[in-house]
């Protein structure tokens, strides 16, 4: 069939056959289909839905566009996937923490989608890191660390790396059938044996409600589960941002102070723990999940997990003294001013996607898929609910190029933040587990 044919028929609301999921993502890949068609069928599919069945064909349909890993390794080969939200840098301290307790984890992270980190970008900032290695230098740093977090080469799920930059600048990322597709595709094709998804929920969250959130997280356990992978879906809070840090370079120096111990939030370590937890479980590393917490703990005191870092860094091209000195090796934005509030009082709510929009309009994310990033930009200090804010308390400090771009942000920031008198109550940072 042809791919105007096979977008008529999803915008249609036909559910396509295997055959014509599979010829669409092979004119993908090769070139047979044009970027129009592309963003016509994220479109089509955005408005129309998939059903499972489709969606489990559109996901081995793009795992199979490139290279599928089978990994002969010691341990259980587990990973992690986050649906986005703001300060969320939970990946880059739980890779390590469970290479540190007997895992392999070959982690192909994508770029920031929307007003989302991305995870590639976050390892991109680090200077001379090969975030896109060969596949041979990516099973070699795998097996000899425990963990290498890349991004998604040419070999891997090519059909997928296309789409998912379509889908950034077409509004199409929030598609639950996309979603979970782009997600499992590029897991299958790292050949893991377990897989801990943590969809997140709330304003700074794709998915913005408990519903559909839960709909999601069924939706990849589903299609997981029939493809032959163990996942355990985790739905964690993203009303607000995950750490009081937003930008890549910072996101860096955060994890570092997480792992290494000068600072670790309560609400973070956390997720990062419960996460972690999933992947010793489903790895069969720990027997209960008490065990397995006190298994992550020890790595992280111990000093094992920030060494597992450090070792993955170095052997990926970084700086092998980052731990040491990380803002001797990251860039520094040339600005930093504290924004205050427009009035004082307590933060009741804040938009935490529209947190994430400060971060892209300074250029730390992107409007169009071949657009840079400005990795040195963002926010630190970001006031939670719940804080008193006034001229002793900014609402964040900016990292910037210029004075127009303190503005913007100001302006922005602003906007983001509702300032009264009481706040309301704040959600668990873990809101549900899912298992199928």
């Amino acid at each position: 069939m042809l791919p105007q044919e096979i977008i008529r028929a999803k915008r249609d609301g036909q559910v396509l056959a295997d055959n014509d999921i599979a010829a669409f993502i092979a004119g993908l890949t090769n070139g047979a289909v044009t970027e129009g068609q592309a963003a016509a069928f994220a479109m089509a599919v955005y408005f129309k839905g998939m059903n499972i069945t489709e969606r489990v064909a559109l996901t081995k349909a793009m795992r199979d566009s490139g290279t599928v890993l089978h990994w002969d390794l010691p341990g259980p080969v587990l990973d992690k996937h986050s649906t986005g939200g703001v300060g969320d840098t939970v990946s880059l301290m739980l890779a390590p923490m469970v290479a540190a307790c007997g895992g392999y984890v070959p982690m192909i992270s994508g770029r920031g989608l929307g007003h989302t980190g991305g995870t590639f970008d976050k390892m991109e900032s680090i200077p001379g890191y090969v975030a896109t290695p060969t596949m041979a230098k990516f099973r070699t740093v795998t097996s000899k660390v425990g963990c290498a977090i890349i991004g998604q080469t040419a070999d891997l799920a090519p059909a997928d790396k296309r789409l998912y930059g379509i889908r950034d600048v077409t509004a199409t990322v929030e598609s639950i059938g996309l979603i979970t597709a782009s997600i499992l595709s590029k897991k299958l094709a790292a050949g893991l044996q377990g897989l801990a998804m943590d969809v997140k929920c709330g304003n700074g969250a794709f998915m913005p409600t408990l519903p559909k959130a839960r709909e999601l997280a069924q939706s990849i356990a589903q299609v997981a589960t029939g493809a032959g992978l163990p996942t355990t879906a985790l739905i964690t809070d993203m009303d607000r941002p995950l750490t009081d840090v937003a930008g890549n370079a910072l996101e860096v120096a955060y994890a570092i102070d997480y792992l290494t111990g000068a600072r670790r939030e309560p609400r973070m370590h956390e997720v990062t723990m419960a996460l972690c937890t999933e992947m010793l479980l489903l790895g069969k590393l720990a027997r209960t999940p008490k065990v397995a917490r006190t298994m992550l703990q020890t790595a992280l005191d111990s000093g094992a997990a920030a060494e597992k870092f450090a070792q993955m860094v170095a052997a990926l091209g970084g700086p092998r003294k980052l731990l040491d000195q990380p803002w001797k090796h990251l860039e520094r934005a040339p600005l930093q001013v504290a924004i205050a509030p427009a009035r004082g009082g307590t933060v009741t709510q804040i938009d935490t996607r529209a947190v994430g929009m400060v971060v892209v309009a300074l250029g730390g994310g992107r409007s169009r898929p071949q657009d840079a990033v400005d990795h040195a930009v963002g926010l630190t200090d970001l006031a939670g609910i719940g804080d008193t804010v006034g001229p002793d308390r900014p609402l964040a400090i900016a990292h910037t190029r210029t004075d127009a771009q303190v503005v913007e942000a100001t302006k922005l920031l602003r906007a983001a933040y509702r300032i009264g008198g009481r706040a309301a109550a704040l959600n668990q940072p873990v809101l549900d587990r899912i298992i199928v």
